[in-house]
Order: structure tokens, then sequence, then C-alpha cells
């Protein structure tokens, strides 16, 4: 499901805007990530509830491909796409070479998985350098449409990765268009908004100017604008494209392939929030739906360090504030649309760093899926069962540690008990 706004987000417009003013740039705000030390304030952030980390199923499917990295939520039943279940793309082949996973899951709520799309690069309807490698840039457009990212190895090393591009499967699973071209250089993660029969893709670059860089960082990603044409029966069609960001920093990384810009989210007002890995920031773009220059990510900082460590998966909480998933620690991160990091919640506490990747929070805010490519699965943060006895989340429920409010010297304060394990979540 394409990660669009929520009426519930209309009351924090106002308060968004003042942030983002009416330039094309936002100030560096690295004070902004001051601990929250008020009772208050923690439990007003949206993971402040949520204390229970519960396994639904396993994300490999039988080709034994592993490293899930992009969730996406169906809204709408279509073809093989069933409204309620959640859609997970893989990064790595049966032998964890990175950049060669080929296939997308489709799990129900209870952890039941079924094979939505494997994609052989030799059967592509068009374009697309390198190959497959199937990244954390998951959405499903209008009509069941699901467009993912390529970026793509032969032998799993950065220095085989080419530019890759978008893929388009229709709803039965088959790729029916590509996108490609010089701004698509890496698409690591991506969100859409759909308005009528068009939908706005924004696509992170997480390689630009390609893996010859080397080890050193190189301040050169983007992140991308792409306007389709999108409607039920109809293959999405580019009608426009603009680079909203630039100078993001990247570079590439033996464990990870590569560090560069990843999550996103659009906020109500325009304003395009974007985890910025390498450098352990988020981002602010300001007017992202409509801007005609790209902002320089260098004036766009909104908060840097403090609990972010390595920020990759990223969505608006229905409170409006960012959540993003630590690739550095497993620990995920509140922070309000202001810069202030309100509350972590430990989401893997035995693989902890390199172990999260994609999230997105779950229908009526009962939780946050996310993937855990530490153990291969699809997870759910969810708050704890009620005293009434309100059925549990089917699958493996552990208590999750809370991370009090976020320091700016980048830890985080005492932990304590984490809640009980079981839990009903929204639906």
């Amino acid at each position: 499901m394409p990660r669009t706004f929520l009426a519930l987000f209309a009351p924090l417009a106002a308060a968004a805007l003042a942030l983002a003013g009416c330039g094309g740039s936002t100030t560096q705000t690295a004070t902004r990530a001051a601990a929250v030390t008020s009772a208050s304030a923690k439990s007003a952030a949206f993971i402040s509830r949520l204390s229970v980390a519960t396994t639904l199923g396993s994300t490999v499917p039988g080709n034994g491909d592993v490293n899930p990295y992009g969730i996406a939520l169906v809204a709408s039943s279509a073809g093989r796409l069933r409204a309620g279940d959640v859609l997970v793309s893989n990064f790595n082949d049966k032998a964890n070479e990175q950049g060669t996973g080929t296939t997308i899951d489709e799990l129900t709520r209870a952890g039941r998985l079924t094979l939505f799309a494997s994609v052989d690069a030799e059967r592509l309807p068009g374009a697309c350098p390198g190959g497959v490698g199937l990244t954390t840039a998951l959405n499903v457009l209008p009509g069941g449409y699901v467009l993912v990212g390529s970026l793509p190895t032969s032998d799993g090393k950065s220095a085989t990765a080419q530019a890759g591009c978008l893929i388009v499967l229709d709803s039965e699973g088959r790729p029916v268009e590509t996108i490609a071209g010089k701004d698509i250089q890496g698409p690591w993660d991506s969100t859409a908004h759909t308005e009528g029969t068009r939908t706005t893709v924004f696509v992170s670059n997480a390689l630009s100017g390609g893996a010859a860089a080397g080890v050193r960082t190189v301040a050169n990603s983007t992140v991308l604008r792409l306007v389709l044409q999108s409607r039920a029966g109809r293959a999405p069609k580019v009608l426009g494209e603009q680079v909203v960001a630039n100078g993001i920093p990247w570079r590439d990384s033996p464990e990870a392939l590569v560090l560069g810009p990843t999550g996103l989210a659009l906020a109500p007002d325009g304003t395009l929030y974007v985890a910025s890995t390498e450098d352990d920031r988020i981002l602010a773009i300001p007017r992202a739906l409509t801007r005609t220059t790209p902002v320089a990510a260098a004036t766009a900082t909104l908060t840097r360090g403090g609990a972010l460590k390595e920020p990759l998966g990223m969505a608006l909480a229905p409170n409006g504030d960012i959540v993003t998933s630590n690739g550095g620690d497993g620990e995920i991160v509140e922070t309000t649309p202001a810069g202030r990091q309100l509350a972590t919640r430990t989401a893997d506490a035995k693989t902890g760093a390199g172990a999260l990747f994609g999230l997105a929070i779950a229908p009526h805010g009962g939780g946050i899926y996310y993937v855990d490519d530490g153990e291969n699965t699809l997870r759910l943060l969810h708050a704890p069962a009620p005293a009434s006895g309100s059925p549990a989340p089917s699958g493996e429920s552990t208590p999750a540690p809370s991370g009090g409010g976020a320091s700016p010297s980048g830890g985080s304060g005492g932990g304590g008990s984490a809640g009980e394990a079981g839990g009903a979540y929204g639906y």
C-alpha cells in the first residue's frame, strides 16, 4: 500500500509548516535531538505503548532467498494480492550474496507465506542495468501494480553493483515495465502518494556515480520524484521526474553493500523526510510534491546523532511523528516533526546491529511491521494484550525492551520492564 496521507494527520500540518518554512531548504538543527526527560513527553510517543515484539513468520521463500528489506501493505485485493497482507522483498539469494535476491513474499497477518513474484532478469520487459537485486523500495500502486527497486550485483560485492532500475509488476506478480535512466542509480527505498489517477513516487538513490567510488564517502546521492499515471487495468506511465534532494552522502560497505539515503516518508504538508544512513541524520525536504529545484542535503538536517545509528526504514506514525529503524543497533526511534527524538524501542535484542531494515505502520495504528534480516522474519511491535483478554497476534511474542528518551550524545536512557508477551494489535 502506498504510504499515503491519513486524515488524522491534518491537525499536524500547521506545526509541520512552521518547520518547513517557505524557502527551498531547512536549517541545520542538530541540537534539536535534545533528550526528552519528562514522563509526559515520553508517554506522548507513539512507540511508548508498543512493548511486545511478535514474530509473525519466516520470509524465506522456496528458492531460499534471504535478507528481507522492503515492506508494503496491501490495502485492496487484486489478482494474487489480498487486502491486509504484507509484501516483503528479498535482497540476497540462497548463498547470501547481496544484490542477488529476486523474490517478493506475500504474508498474511498470521504469518503464512506465499510467493507473490520471482523476477527473472532475462525476462524483464525493459532495461535494468545489471539485472535484479530487490531492495527496500517497495510500494503497491492503484490497480494492484507493485513497484520494486533493483540494485543488482553479480557476486554480492559492491564492486560489481550497477545502477539497476524500478520494476513494475501486475497484480499476478508478472513484470510489465521497467523504469531506468540517468537519475535512477541504485534505487534503495521509496514512498508513494496517490491523488486521483496520479501517483507521486519518491525514490532514494544509494549508488549515485557507481560503486567505483570505493569505500570513501561521496556526497552525491539523490532523491528523485517520479509522477506516474496510475490506474487499474493500465500499467503506470511516467509523466515527469525531478530530483528534489542531492548531495546526500553514501559509501561502499563490505557488510551492508552500501550505506546511503534509505527511508522516506511524506508528511501532509508536503515535507519529505529522508533517512541519511551514512551520517546518522534525518533530512527534511520542504514542498517535495511541487518543488522544481533540489535541496542540498547539507542545508536540510532535521536531527542528527542522538539515538539515530544508521537509520534505515522510515514511516509516519499516526501522531505525525517520524519512526525509523536503526541498522546500527536494532532500535526503533521516534522523532517529532520539530526534530526532537522522543523515545526508542528495542526491536531486535538478539542480533542487534544489521538486523533491521524496512518498516510500516500497521492499520489503525495497531503497531509497527518490520523485517528482521538477522532472523529472516516478519515481526510486529505492538501493545500488550489488555486485561480483558483480547486475542494476541499469531506467532512467537517476546517483550521489547523500552529505550527511554533519546540522548544527544548518542545513548539512550535506562531500560526497565518491557511489558508482557502477547497482545492485541488493533484490527
